[in-house]
């Protein structure tokens, strides 16, 4: 299971995380993303990280330089640091695991949505 937290409203230039714990298996034996959706607009993927054998991780071009994510093996939580959100980053935001290692394919299993809303 993923359990997703830490949503809410935030201001504009201003921070949030989001977790994302883990049960059933550890949060660094697979890769592991999230993924968001706006009101009327396709899904996006924000960020994914490789299992800690690899080690790497993806940012969207839109969250790049501002998002950051995280793991904490002995918590099994991933973490999304969101930093200098602006009103674009409002939307529903998503965990995501993948059935590999690595952030290829399709993600296999999702936990439930957590609402991001950033006030300008």
């Amino acid at each position: 299971q993923l359990e997703v937290s830490g949503g809410g409203l935030v201001q504009s230039g201003g921070s949030l995380t989001l977790s994302c714990t883990t049960s059933g298996f550890t949060v660094d034996r697979y890769a592991m993303g999230w993924l968001r959706q706006a009101s009327g607009k396709e899904r996006e993927r924000v960020s994914c990280i490789s299992s800690s054998g690899d080690g790497r991780i993806y940012y969207g071009e839109s969250v790049k330089d501002r998002f950051n994510v995280s793991r904490d093996r002995a918590k099994n939580t991933m973490y999304l640091q969101m930093n200098m959100v602006n009103p674009e980053d409002t939307a529903k935001y998503y965990c995501e695991k993948y059935p590999s290692y690595y952030c290829d394919g399709n993600p296999d299993y999702w936990g439930q949505g957590t609402q991001v809303t950033v006030s300008s």
